[in-house]
């Protein structure tokens, strides 16, 4: 999948739910001192489901490249964030995702845009 082309998978899309947990929180995390989901651990969980919807074998990975995250609502602790990753561009390795984070009703807690580019695990850290 390395070299290839990838335009099939233009439009996949991947949803996954979290629980805001003491850890993922603004005070835990060093991102401000409130108990509420920090914008890391949201970042982070977009990242995850981009890469869920890559679900990518055979030696291949993927990295991460360039983020655009507006955190734009408030998440207490036991609170249940709904994200979702699209594929919306492809050009070779190069894969940009459209992501939203939501509560169950819908309230959009953040969104932007993750790209990716995925590499030979190998290879990649024969380079470094």
């Amino acid at each position: 999948m390395t070299d290839g082309d990838n335009t099939e998978l233009l439009g996949r899309t991947t949803t996954r739910e979290f629980v805001v947990s003491k850890t993922d929180t603004a005070a835990a995390v060093g991102s401000g001192s409130l108990p509420v989901l920090g914008t890391p651990v949201l970042l982070a969980w977009c990242e995850a489901v981009t890469c869920d919807v890559l679900a990518l074998g055979d030696g291949s990975t993927s990295v991460g490249t360039r983020i655009a995250l507006e955190h734009l609502a408030a998440s207490k602790v036991g609170a249940t964030v709904v994200v979702s990753a699209t594929v919306n561009y492809v050009d070779g390795r190069l894969v940009r995702f459209d992501v939203d984070a939501r509560e169950p009703g819908g309230k959009l807690l953040g969104s932007g845009e993750v790209t990716r580019v995925v590499v030979d695990a190998e290879r990649f850290l024969g380079r470094l």
